[in-house]
């Protein structure tokens, strides 16, 4: 399977600026601070009108099975992971059993996100810091995530490497020929839209990337003072979301954008919802 032909299931027509985006609309299980179970957060997603959930990875297989269980009850499918390993035990870290231990969590993510019909696990490749140079973070996070493919392609989940405030893959040049060069469907990118306004605009990111690449989108949004990035609200912040609508409906992108935002109810979910769909319409 080639990258083309993965991509073209899911693949569209370039749509007119005016069209809303064929996106179904996600939400973060620790988003919401409502409910005393799963079961009951998975109700109000739904309730709140979002079409699917992203979870953590569980620590265990029975705790993954209770949200599976949920999911099912509240008719509202999980269609993707983050993976919870990848901070703490970065793949790029030069200690002796530290990218071990993310490259067993990844595992136990895509055994997960296959239990729960998901196609993708979120992944932070790697941190550069004093200690990790930048040359030394790519190889050595391309090294181990290579050695997941196998993983990946038998439970046939993709691994998103998401863009994040890591010091590393700061343009979509670089994001693109790390993708590319690991020459499998089953590496792509998970693009959160908010996290580059820091050092780039995230339509440029889109056109860049192309429809190929990216597998999955987070929405979210930054107000900048004194130079600090505060997270705010959907619409509320810098983003140019016109140009983001723009830029997927150029390239013809579908699937799933998530919100990821801070903590509240059914009622602040609710017109989180309504703020994705503006931003789906091209308002």
């Amino acid at each position: 399977m080639t990258r083309r032909n993965f991509s073209a299931v899911a693949g569209a027509a370039p749509l007119a600026a005016a069209s809303r985006l064929p996106i179904k609309k996600a939400v973060l299980l620790n988003m919401i601070d409502e409910g005393a179970t799963a079961a009951d957060k998975f109700l109000i997603a739904r309730d709140a009108g979002f079409d699917a959930m992203e979870v953590g990875n569980t620590a265990t297989m029975q705790e993954a099975e209770e949200l599976a269980k949920a999911s099912q009850a509240a008719k509202l499918p999980i269609h993707g992971i983050m993976n919870m390993e990848h901070w703490k035990s970065p793949l790029s870290s030069p200690e002796s059993g530290v990218p071990e231990r993310t490259v067993e969590s990844m595992k136990a993510s895509l055994d997960q996100a296959k239990l729960f019909g998901a196609t993708t696990v979120l992944l932070v490749p790697a941190v550069v810091n004093p200690q990790v140079r930048y040359a030394d973070a790519w190889k050595r996070s391309q090294d181990r995530i290579r050695s997941l493919i196998p993983h990946a392609e038998k439970n046939r989940v993709v691994i998103a490497v998401e863009n994040v405030w890591n010091k590393f893959l700061l343009s979509p040049t670089d994001m693109r020929r790390y993708v590319d060069e690991f020459q499998s469907p089953w590496v792509r990118c998970y693009l959160d839209v908010g996290n580059m306004l820091l050092f780039g605009y995230p339509q440029d990111w889109i056109r860049e990337l192309g429809r190929e690449r990216i597998a999955k989108l987070h929405f979210k949004d930054f107000k900048f003072a004194q130079r600090q990035a505060q997270f705010v609200n959907l619409r509320e912040g810098e983003l140019d979301w016109k140009a983001v609508h723009q830029a997927l409906g150029e390239i013809g992108w579908s699937g799933y954008a998530t919100v990821e935002l801070a903590k509240g109810g059914a009622a602040y979910l609710k017109d989180v919802a309504q703020r994705v769909d503006l931003i789906l319409n091209g308002a």
